[in-house]
């Protein structure tokens, strides 16, 4: 679901994926690459294709190419098929988050956070507020916070793991009707291309 000439053409024009087109000029061992020239390193090279979904994980920007299909003239199996087909493609543009690696995602970034701030605050709090016989008391709160964030991120974690497992299942699923739609010519995958993202700009 995800479409290698627009992969090549973000790559190659849009600044957010310049370290990615570093690579592949690395690899092409040359500074200008075609959009052709990026497509066939892309697929010799699918570790760049991970890359670059991964950016766009971590930015918010859909992996997932394809738009809704257009129920309008359809009817009976394909209609049937064609509203599983956007079904899926709705929960898994919702839960494509997950596909990130919990250890990469901004959720860890933000309980890292807090706790820094709050050991900072303790201190404030004990040394320049001179509370040192509220210490225990303190220090006891901080640790509480400590042992909630733990057990936060294991909550978390394991909605990465369960929703990770659901978007793989749902994708392959997903590209395996539309295959069937395009047999039983209900649709044809290439009116479905999303080949520009506003999300960009």
């Amino acid at each position: 679901m995800i479409n290698l000439n627009r992969v090549a053409k973000e790559i190659k024009y849009v600044g957010l994926y310049d370290l990615i087109l570093q690579d592949v000029q690395k690899i092409a061992a040359k500074t200008k690459v075609s959009e052709d020239e990026i497509i066939e390193i892309l697929q010799k090279n699918p570790e760049i294709l991970e890359d670059y979904k991964k950016l766009n994980v971590e930015y918010n920007i859909g992996n997932i190419h394809l738009r809704d299909i257009d129920l309008q003239n359809l009817n009976g199996e394909c209609k049937d098929l064609a509203q599983k087909v956007n079904s899926n493609l709705k929960e898994l543009r919702d839960i494509e988050k997950y596909t990130l690696p919990f250890e990469q995602s901004p959720t860890l970034v933000y309980i890292f956070s807090i706790e820094f701030f709050l050991i900072f605050s303790v201190q404030y709090l004990i040394v320049l507020l001179n509370l040192k016989e509220w210490q225990l008391l303190i220090y006891g709160a901080f640790l509480s916070s400590i042992i909630y964030a733990y057990f936060y991120a294991k909550r978390v974690k394991n909605r990465y793991d369960k929703y990770s497992k659901i978007f793989y299942k749902k994708y392959d699923e997903t590209l395996n009707d539309i295959v069937k739609l395009e047999s039983l010519n209900c649709i044809k995958k290439d009116d479905l291309w999303i080949m520009d993202s506003d999300e960009h700009i």
